[in-house]
C-alpha cells in the first residue's frame, strides 16, 4: 500500500513540476524577419552591398533614355532592380510586400550612343546595352518610420560614377514618394507594370 501511495505522490509531484515550467517559462514571441535596411543612429540608411543585393532576386530593367526624351529624361540610366527572395515570395502569395522589404535599384548609363536616340550597333543589332554604373536608389517599406509617405521610405546614394555616398537620408516626398504616391500607391508604392515576375506572378 504504502508503495502504490509513495508512487501516487511521485507521479503527482512530477505533473506539477511540468505545469509549473510551462506557466513560469516565458514562450518566446513570434519575431518579424529582420530587414536588410540597415539604418544609423541619425536615421540614415547604410549603403547597400552590391555583393548581396546582386544576389537577390532580378526583377527587371526599365530604361528611358535621353535620346528618346528630348536629351531631358528623368532617369535615362538602366534601372537594375533587387529584392530579397523572400519579399518577392511574400509578394507573390499576398499582393503587397513585408514591412521591412527593401528594394535597391541600381543604375547603370546607356553603353556609348553612337545614334541620336542614344542607340548603338553590336553584332547582336542595333540597340540600347548596360554602361557604367551610375547610382543606387532604395525604398524601404516601414509603416511605422515612413508613415507619411504611404508606408515607404526613398533614399539616393548619388547619380554619378562611383564611389556612391556610404549613407543617405530620406529623400523629400517632392522628389520620389510623391510620384509613386500619384501613380503606384495602389500597388504598393513599387512599379509593379514594369516587372513581369511580380506583375504576372504565375503566367500559364
Amino acid at each position: 500500500m504504502q508503495k502504490y501511495l509513495f508512487a501516487t505522490i511521485f507521479g503527482l509531484g512530477l505533473i506539477s513540476s511540468a505545469v509549473y515550467l510551462l506557466i513560469a517559462k516565458p514562450v518566446a514571441a513570434a519575431q518579424p524577419e529582420q530587414s536588410a535596411a540597415v539604418f544609423d543612429s541619425k536615421g540614415n540608411l547604410e549603403l547597400p552591398d552590391p555583393q548581396v543585393f546582386r544576389r537577390w532576386v532580378f526583377v527587371g530593367a526599365p530604361l528611358t533614355p535621353n535620346g528618346l526624351n528630348n536629351g531631358k529624361a528623368n532617369f535615362p540610366e538602366y534601372h537594375h532592380v533587387y529584392i530579397e527572395e523572400k519579399n518577392v515570395a511574400a509578394y507573390l502569395k499576398t499582393g503587397s510586400f513585408p514591412e521591412g522589404t527593401m528594394i535597391v535599384k541600381e543604375l547603370t548609363r546607356v553603353l556609348n550612343p553612337t545614334f541620336p536616340d542614344g542607340s548603338r550597333t553590336e553584332p547582336s543589332g542595333r540597340g540600347f546595352f548596360n554602361g557604367e554604373y551610375n547610382g543606387i536608389d532604395v525604398s524601404v517599406k516601414d509603416s511605422k518610420r515612413f508613415a507619411k509617405s504611404n508606408g515607404w521610405g526613398f533614399f539616393t546614394f548619388g547619380h554619378h560614377p562611383l564611389p556612391y555616398e556610404k549613407t543617405a537620408a530620406e529623400a523629400p516626398v517632392t522628389e520620389c514618394a510623391g510620384c509613386h504616391l500619384a501613380n503606384v500607391a495602389s500597388t504598393d508604392m513599387t512599379w509593379i507594370q514594369f516587372y513581369p515576375l511580380l506583375r504576372d506572378k504565375d503566367p500559364k
